[in-house]
């Protein structure tokens, strides 16, 4: 689950990590008011969307307006704000479409010394959490990855224990830092990382960390995402989910009890199991076509969830086929080709289906399938399967 930046940082406040005084404002007066409160020379409006990048982002609607902005007076805050506001955010992260803003935050000025980069990932290799850090700070970590690796350095940690002082202090080398920002340091960093395991995160990035004229560390941004299967564990952190900034249809497949991610291509997954989801899109574009979602139905799909996710499926516009790949382990291969059946006289199926069943009760549901009105075109193996359906959407 992802978060806003000022919801992040509201969290990060509350575990003692600093930031920076900010107020949201959806409104371009609740902008200037804001500002007001701030007290400041200066102050930063900042478009709030789950989406990186906002700072090179336009609006698509006012192009010469930024999606963070340097402001100096109320005036300059509302208008910045009146032309961020109802606006579509185009960043390198939402695609030519960008993504309505609905609120900003308006936050205090910093005086900046350094600019650095922080980000805690899980290192699932390691099987533990890692905290990475970069002198390029600002600057996308996919490209400083790709252009300068030698610039990232890694400090692997114990959840349990947490970031050692002497890692800090090796980080700290690396960084160049001196002084009191070494004292602040070894605050700011075991912090962050605590909260990383203490919240059951996926990810925390802080880009840019600042170092400000005092040489204390302070969390210019911030980039806080959730394990969606911990949140059982944090009931509260549900109230800041913003379904507005999601994918009509990831939201829907959830509210079925379904694990779907949309894609850019034109041919829709049907598949039971997380691990088949992932080899079927693979065999997909090995045959040359481009998968339009991961959509694992589960083990134990029932007819209703199949006879949603084919809805979704089907109202994705891009879609031109859609690829059915069942392994009947706890779900009997009849109880899909009975949903299937029940699915295409619900829903309609418009564009070619490739069937590929394999398990339990196999012959049983190919038998099914053969003897209804449904227009299937059966498949013997995964890659006959793949082959037929890029065929078929050509």
């Amino acid at each position: 689950m992802k978060i806003h930046e000022f919801q992040a940082k509201e969290l990060l406040r509350g575990a003692g990590i600093a930031v920076l005084e900010g107020h949201v404002a959806r409104t371009a007066d609740e902008a200037a008011e804001a500002f007001h409160k701030l007290g400041g020379p200066v102050a930063v409006v900042k478009a709030q969307i789950h989406a990186g990048g906002r700072g090179k982002g336009v609006i698509a609607e006012h192009p010469e307006q930024h999606g963070v902005s340097l402001v100096r007076s109320p005036d300059e805050a509302r208008q910045v704000a009146g032309r961020i506001l109802g606006g579509r955010l185009v960043t390198v992260q939402t695609g030519a479409q960008g993504k309505e803003v609905r609120q900003v935050l308006v936050e205090a000025g910093c005086d900046i010394a350094r600019e650095l980069y922080l980000g805690i990932v899980l290192d699932r290799a390691a099987a533990k959490p890692v905290l990475m850090v970069s002198t390029e700070g600002g600057v996308e970590i996919e490209k400083v990855a790709a252009e300068t690796p030698e610039k990232i350095h890694k400090e692997h940690f114990d959840p349990h224990v947490g970031l050692h002082p002497y890692q800090v202090r090796k980080l700290a080398v690396r960084l160049g830092l001196e002084g009191d920002t070494v004292k602040s340091a070894l605050r700011f960093m075991p912090a962050l990382c605590r909260f990383f395991v203490d919240y059951d995160c996926s990810l925390v990035e802080i880009n840019p960390l600042v170092v400000n004229q005092d040489g204390q560390l302070v969390a210019l941004d911030a980039k806080v995402n959730f394990d969606d299967n911990a949140l059982f564990r944090h009931r509260e952190l549900l109230e800041l989910r913003d379904e507005s900034e999601e994918d009509p249809l990831e939201l829907r497949a959830s509210r079925a009890g379904l694990s779907y991610v949309k894609l850019d291509g034109n041919i829709g997954c049907l598949v039971n199991g997380a691990g088949l989801a992932m080899a079927t899109m693979d065999i997909i574009k090995y045959h040359g076509g481009e998968p339009a979602n991961f959509l694992d139905v589960g083990g134990g799909a029932n007819t209703e969830q199949v006879t949603e996710a084919f809805r979704i499926l089907l109202d994705d516009p891009n879609v031109k086929g859609v690829l059915v790949n069942i392994f009947g382990g706890i779900a009997r291969c009849t109880t899909i080709a009975e949903a299937l059946i029940e699915a295409s006289k619900v829903v309609g199926f418009n564009v070619p289906l490739v069937v590929r069943l394999e398990g339990t009760e196999v012959e049983e549901g190919r038998r099914m399938l053969e003897e209804s009105d449904v227009d299937v075109i059966p498949a013997a193996d995964l890659a006959d399967a793949a082959a037929k359906i890029v065929e078929a959407v050509k």
